[in-house]
């Protein structure tokens, strides 16, 4: 009997419940989904002796990951396309994915707990990111995950990246039509250069190392080039003789012939939006990265070895199990969570604790000719992609347009397989990618309540990939009116990980959610959002990302992000509602995880800004926050007409602007909110940054 609730398009509730029941007494299939092989090189030492507190030394192994699944399993059959992918003698669909194991030398010296990062677009991020100070020449920085002695793993799964060896990918399974001949379909490009360039990848734009799918044909009369200035002006043609399937990086227009590359005759500008609609041939069966994922991270668990007798380097040692996933990534794991994916072939959870991370929407993975490189949405760049459909709640809540009752969390808990999740996110996740949908009822109305397992982190007044607390002060707007938001969030994140971790392995609860609220008066729709009149600074009421309903077609099914697209563009019929953070009279966000800087301001940092002229201009500067500083002097500010209190007049001197930071980290640590190892490194980087300002 299959478990209609995994495949659920959609089952109502009674009867998910039901067939679970049936489940639970031994009626539902084994999954034969696993990891059938594992090759590692030998063991790499990344930072070479370096030993990291009581953990010690770590070393790295690199390998290949292969894996079957049976398409006919309730746990995989929501894969699109996945019976069209060809099959082994035994009629499995199989997969081959890139793996790299980062590990205590000794793992008895560790926390015991798998920290699986979903890659960026091919790109490992946390050690990065959450290890202050890293740079090629010191790639550990601090080696905060180290002294917490996680061990890292990251294998692939977005299968249409080149196969660079600087990226961790997987290798695509190609779907074809049952009887062998190839699949074609409508697909929609998005192009917006930064410099000027006269030939762009027919994917391109933030589907980056991704060749895209080819062109059935090179005649390009049959297909549609346009462009415009911003996302909501008339798309003007450009004439097909203006415009070839070419490469002209080395040969002038018409270039050399390519199908998988557009060549523009007077090449692609840095001031509009082009936009290419074109029917492609074979789709890549992309949801089979979450398999992937699924998988390798229920072996390195579970398993003493593959098929062939090779050990898992990690067996026995492994207690605990995390996830996560930023910006592109914590959109997958998302998408992962709510498509049953934490479901292993024993019907057990897969990870124990997930942290979504400025992923505020869902994945275009699940659809042929999915793009899971793209934004999912800005309101300049790549809007009308899939991703934003409801339900973005964790809780079931009524969607007022499609009249669906959903949540996140619904296989799972049909499953028992729901993690502890830590939801983290930034202000530029309001602005620009629906993050008050994860907080809120569609219709905007009402706070959703939180389940028991989810916390819901908003880091107040930051932008999309945050600022290094180490990092100069910015000199460059770049494409942007205003300077880069420079309020930190690092060392809050460092302390939301550690308690995900002490949750999973403790049971140990974490801080209370902190995040904006229709309640308290602190998410507010966007006609009631109030920002101080700071002289040269545009009003941002026009450059709200509007959370859009489309209809793309009859195959396509918007409540799982899944199915096959065949309108192109996507006709538009709804809007949710608008809701943004409030501020208070110095332009910064009242609510959310207040970090040590936002306590104590050098400026207004926003969670938007605006493109230059030049740049589509007038238009929001795509998950870029901005940064006004206050004036120095109160002559300065009164000079300027600037309403918001100078740094004199707030603090003095340097001395009483340490204290303030002091008193913020205070506060932040006896909340669980800031570590106390992090404390002084938080009051520094803020004290630092006064002093760049120009207190003395």
């Amino acid at each position: 009997m299959k478990n209609l609730c995994a495949v659920r398009h959609f089952q109502p509730w009674a009867g998910c419940l039901a067939a679970s029941l049936i489940a639970l007494v031994g009626l539902a299939p084994t999954a034969d989904a696993r990891v059938t092989s594992l090759v590692l090189g030998p063991p790499s030492q990344p930072y070479g002796t370096t030993s990291f507190g009581s953990v010690g030394a770590y070393e790295q192994f690199d390998g290949i990951a292969k894996g079957e699944l049976d398409p006919a399993d309730p746990l995989n059959a929501v894969i699109q396309d996945i019976k069209l992918a060809p099959r082994n003698a035994h009629g499995m669909v199989e997969y081959s994915t890139k793996i790299s194991i980062l590990k205590p030398v000794d793992e008895s010296k560790g926390n015991h707990t798998l920290l699986f990062e979903i890659v960026n677009r091919g790109n490992k991020l946390d050690p990065g990111f959450y290890n202050v100070g890293a740079t090629a020449a010191n790639p550990a920085g601090d080696g905060f995950l180290e002294r917490q002695g996680f061990t890292l793993v990251w294998a692939g799964w977005q299968s249409d990246l080149l196969p660079l060896a600087n990226l961790v990918t997987m290798q695509p399974v190609i779907a074809h039509q049952l009887d062998g001949h190839y699949i074609t379909g409508f697909v929609r490009s998005e192009f917006i250069v930064s410099v000027p360039a006269s030939t762009q990848n027919i994917l391109a734009d933030s589907s980056s190392n991704t060749p895209g799918y080819p062109t059935v044909n090179l005649d390009n009369t049959f297909d549609v080039l346009t462009m415009r200035v911003h996302q909501g002006d008339p798309k003007v043609a450009i004439p097909s003789s203006d415009w070839a399937y070419a490469d002209c990086t080395s040969v002038p227009f018409p270039g050399t012939p390519n199908a998988q590359k557009v060549c523009l005759k007077h090449g692609f500008d840095t001031n509009h939006i082009y936009e290419l609609v074109y029917t492609a041939r074979d789709p890549i069966v992309m949801g089979l990265g979450m398999a992937a994922i699924r998988d390798v991270g229920a072996f390195l668990h579970h398993a003493k070895k593959d098929d062939a007798g090779t050990p898992n380097p990690l067996a026995g040692q492994i207690k605990h199990t995390l996830l996560n996933g930023i910006s592109q990534s914590g959109r997958l794991l998302r998408t992962f969570l709510d498509l049953g994916f934490n479901e292993d072939e024993q019907h057990h959870r897969v990870y124990d604790g997930m942290q979504p991370h400025i992923g505020s929407v869902r994945n275009y993975i699940n659809v042929r000719f999915a793009q899971p490189g793209r934004l999912a949405g800005t309101q300049h760049t790549e809007k009308q992609y899939p991703g934003p459909e409801s339900s973005l709640t964790y809780e079931p809540s009524l969607d007022q347009f499609s009249g669906q009752y959903r949540g996140l969390l619904d296989r799972c808990r049909l499953s028992d397989t729901c993690p502890k999740i830590v939801h983290t996110m930034s202000d530029i996740e309001y602005w620009e990618a629906s993050g008050a949908g994860d907080t809120t009822n569609p219709q905007g109305t009402r706070d959703e309540a939180l389940p028991r397992n989810v916390r819901i982190y908003e880091f107040s007044s930051t932008q999309h990939g945050g600022f290094s607390p180490v990092a100069p002060l910015p000199t460059s707007t770049g494409i942007c009116q205003q300077l880069p938001n420079t309020n930190s969030y690092t060392y809050n994140i460092r302390a939301l990980l550690v308690a995900l971790q002490h949750w999973v392995a403790h049971d140990t609860e974490p801080p209370a959610s902190r995040y904006s609220s229709l309640a308290r008066h602190t998410l507010v729709p966007l006609n009631q959002f109030v920002f101080p009149a700071i002289p040269t600074v545009t009003d941002p009421h026009g450059i709200f990302n509007t959370r859009d309903v489309y209809k793309r077609g009859p195959r396509y099914n918007a409540a799982d992000v899944t199915g096959i697209i065949s309108t192109e563009p996507p006709d538009k019929f709804q809007q949710y509602p608008s809701l943004v953070p409030q501020v208070n009279a110095d332009g910064n966000d009242v609510d959310g995880l207040r970090s040590v800087t936002l306590r104590a301001p050098l400026g207004t940092y926003t969670g938007w800004n605006v493109r230059k002229a030049g740049f589509s201009e007038g238009d929001a500067c795509d998950l870029t926050g901005g940064w006004i500083p206050f004036a120095l002097t109160k002559a300065e500010r009164l000079q300027a007409k600037d309403p918001r209190p100078s740094l004199e007049e707030r603090y003095g001197t340097l001395a009483k602007y340490t204290a303030a930071a002091e008193a913020a980290a205070d506060a932040l640590v006896k909340d669980g909110l800031l570590l106390s190892s992090d404390k002084a490194a938080a009051i520094t980087s803020a004290t630092n940054q006064a002093h760049a300002a120009g207190l003395n």
